[in-house]
């Protein structure tokens, strides 16, 4: 099984392809990285880059699940609707995609992968690279984030998924 992990944003949109193997609850890191885009290009212009983009990495990995961070609360009413616009286009994707979606919110992946809901970004990352026995650190924090999120669906959600007979 393959998830795809999305931290939503319109200037950057980290994502991160995990699979793992249910035979033995191995999991791998395929890929991670970030969807970048101009702030001089138009919003339009910005959320096709993102959909065309994300469109070739679902092509190539077919992921079978979407782990996205779900908007709970912004502090900058400024980048809240952008992001909720790629957010859009993200969910829009993983439907026509026939992929499962689970929505986390920046609290739970907090509590999901270290046990506390007001971790820090730096020990998210320490638990991410521990986790997947990364020693080289991954760039930048948005990728990270998408790594994390991905995660949560293996520790929270893939046993729900997966019919234990």
């Amino acid at each position: 099984m393959k998830i795809l992990g999305i931290d939503p944003g319109t200037a950057r949109l980290g994502f991160a392809l995990l699979e793992s193997y249910s035979s033995n609850n191995l999991y791998k890191l395929l890929q991670c990285g970030i969807i970048e885009t101009s702030k001089f290009d138009s919003e339009a212009k910005r959320l096709t880059e993102i959909r065309l983009d994300l469109l070739e990495l679902i092509n190539n990995f077919t992921p079978d699940i979407l782990a996205i961070e779900q908007l709970f609360f912004f502090k900058n009413l400024k980048t809240v609707i952008p992001v909720a616009q790629a957010r859009g286009v993200v969910l829009q994707l993983a439907h026509e995609s026939k992929m499962q979606i689970f929505e986390y919110t920046p609290l739970q992946v907090k509590q999901i992968i270290t046990g506390k809901g007001r971790a820090e970004k730096s020990e998210v990352e320490s638990f991410v690279m521990a986790d997947l026995g990364l020693t080289e650190k991954i760039r930048p924090d948005d990728a990270v984030d998408a790594v994390a999120i991905a995660l949560c669906f293996l520790r929270s959600d893939y046993q729900k998924f997966v019919r234990i007979p």
